[in-house]
């Protein structure tokens, strides 16, 4: 079985996920982006993303409750599997394996 690679759009979307728990849907995704890194995401996208890595089995999905403030309908809410931790902390440690090899960021790990 091949190792599952993920673009940079993905991670960001998987580590959200992850970061909001059990507050983590589209909208929230979005507002986060925004909130922590000033970077504004298409809704779109991220309900793409959101597809994608449910189909890689990154994450799941389970229908929340209906609201009035959303005119009834219900939010699709969505947590990080364990593969998608597996994966999280793979991209991490590789990461810093390599960010450890450039001398004039001098991380102390």
């Amino acid at each position: 079985m091949s190792k599952e690679y993920l673009g940079e759009f993905e991670e960001l979307v998987l580590t959200m996920v992850g970061i909001l728990q059990e507050e983590s849907y589209g909208n929230a995704i979005v507002e986060e982006v925004r909130k922590r890194l000033g970077r504004e995401v298409n809704l779109s996208a991220v309900h793409v993303t959101l597809y994608r890595l449910e189909d890689k089995g990154l994450v799941r999905s389970r229908m929340g409750g209906a609201t009035n403030a959303r005119g009834g309908r219900r939010k699709r809410m969505y947590q990080v599997t364990n593969a998608g931790l597996a994966t999280l902390r793979s991209m991490k440690e590789a990461r810093i394996d390599l960010w450890k090899l450039i001398p004039q960021l001098k991380f102390n790990y």
